[in-house]
């Protein structure tokens, strides 16, 4: 990325489950969910927001083996998306094991999430 724009930051939980991904995936909708950019395409090659970068940098707890990064990636409308994981986020508990939620145990996965934007 030659020029970045912005950063947005947001933060996703799966409270039941212990689904990675889930939590990865809110993460990301929080952060760009609150945001318009109407001057952004007069920024970019050819004005097409297809030419924007998008970085996610994603802190995980655990189980990053299990995230799908292609899932994250279609949460993102626009842009070319690149994904970087890194070990962070938080593991607390829910105070309960919910079994018709799939719950392994009684933990909460909490990822952070920070997306850049430029070009």
């Amino acid at each position: 990325m030659e020029q970045l724009f912005f950063v947005q930051l947001g933060m996703g939980t799966d409270l039941h489950g212990q689904n990675v991904t889930k939590a990865a995936v809110r993460a990301v909708q929080n952060a760009i969910h609150h945001n318009s950019m109407p001057g952004l395409p007069s920024m970019l090659p050819e004005r097409s927001l297809d030419r924007m970068k998008v970085n996610v940098k994603l802190a995980v707890p655990c189980d990053h083996e299990q995230l799908d990064h292609e899932a994250v990636k279609a949460v993102l409308p626009y842009g070319e998306v690149t994904i970087e994981v890194i070990d962070g986020g938080m593991l607390t508990t829910s105070g309960i094991v919910l079994e018709d939620k799939h719950d392994r145990n009684d933990l909460i996965y909490v990822v952070v999430a920070s997306v850049e934007v430029g070009c």
